[in-house]
């Protein structure tokens, strides 16, 4: 059995670090779908640790967000689940204090991955036409943000927030942080939760870090 991670919380809560060490959680440990046998290394964060830290994320949303009308723009197709988690918790905390939000929810898709390789050639895949966002505060909640962000800017919202359940430490690559971090992992390739490697994968509750095995096996 695995021990817990070495995690720690960065004093300005950008995210619940999990060191370069951590092997993960073996799998005999959790239930997942038969027919990913021998396409897992470990069970890296388990769902329930996901759902509590998407709980404490919605809490500071609710905290920090003045307008009473948000708008979240779910990145597809790896981000539905968090998307969904996400604006349930911000309307169940809502509820209970006098910053109660009215959640609308867009989608939009971004394309980027080959196999396990992100490439140069982004694709912002979703209504051309976004105007339901002037004036309103969004959470966005995605991965590859500059581009997006630069074509949601357009659009005149009031304020932009970006939620992300992870960020990869890559090294020499400096990106864009987002304001509400789940997780920061190493640069290791995880699927389930709705991150999928070649649209495999995302009927995984837990995120688990991906074997050999599995990527020769749905490789393109």
């Amino acid at each position: 059995m695995a021990d817990f991670p070495v995690i720690r919380k960065d004093s300005a809560d950008k995210g619940i670090v999990i060191e370069d060490d951590w092997p993960g959680y073996g799998l005999d440990l959790f239930t997942y779908p038969e027919h990913y046998r021998g396409d897992l290394e470990n069970v890296y964060i388990p769902h329930g640790v996901i759902v509590n830290r998407t709980e404490c994320l919605a809490r500071r949303i609710v905290e920090d967000m003045e307008d009473r009308h948000v708008v979240a723009l779910c990145v597809l197709k790896g981000g539905y689940k968090f998307c969904a988690d996400l604006v349930e918790a911000i309307k169940s905390v809502s509820c209970n204090t006098a910053r109660h939000k009215t959640v609308r929810v867009e989608f939009i898709r971004l394309k980027s991955y080959l196999n396990d390789q992100s490439t140069e050639d982004l694709q912002i895949i979703g209504p051309e036409d976004l105007s339901v966002v002037r004036g309103k505060a969004i959470v966005d909640t995605g991965k590859t943000m500059r581009a997006l962000l630069q074509h949601v800017e357009t659009f005149q919202p009031k304020a932009v927030k970006v939620a992300g359940l992870l960020v990869k430490r890559v090294p020499n690559v400096a990106g864009i942080l987002p304001d509400y971090v789940g997780f920061v992992i190493p640069n290791r390739f995880v699927v389930g939760y709705a991150l999928d490697y070649n649209e495999y994968f995302r009927d995984l509750n837990h995120i688990c870090v991906i074997s050999e095995q599995g990527k020769l096996k749905y490789r393109l």
